[in-house]
């Protein structure tokens, strides 16, 4: 499956108590169960105003599903079409 980065405007994210943290990734995750496979999170990234999420998913449509069922918002869907890392510069020639 495609891999995304969900950009989802949150006010306060890195305010975030780590209840509230744990309270929407137990949301995030029951959605999830119930959907029958067609998406799988990776992990997130929290920062000061926005969360940045790591999805494989069968498409768009589904993310927005998701984010609908979950009560999240997302602003911004974006295909993966490569990762580099720092190893990604010392392959062989």
């Amino acid at each position: 499956m495609p891999k995304y980065v969900i950009e989802r405007q949150l006010p306060g994210a890195g305010r975030l108590s780590t209840d509230e943290l744990n309270a929407i990734s137990t949301k995030s995750n029951e959605v999830l169960a119930s959907m029958a496979h067609r998406a799988q999170w990776l992990q997130s990234y929290v920062t000061d105003d926005k969360i940045f999420c790591v999805y494989v998913a069968d498409g768009p449509e589904t993310i927005r599903e998701h984010a609908r069922l979950g009560g999240f918002p997302v602003d911004a869907i974006h295909l993966v079409g490569a990762v580099i890392d720092p190893s990604s510069g010392n392959a062989a020639a």
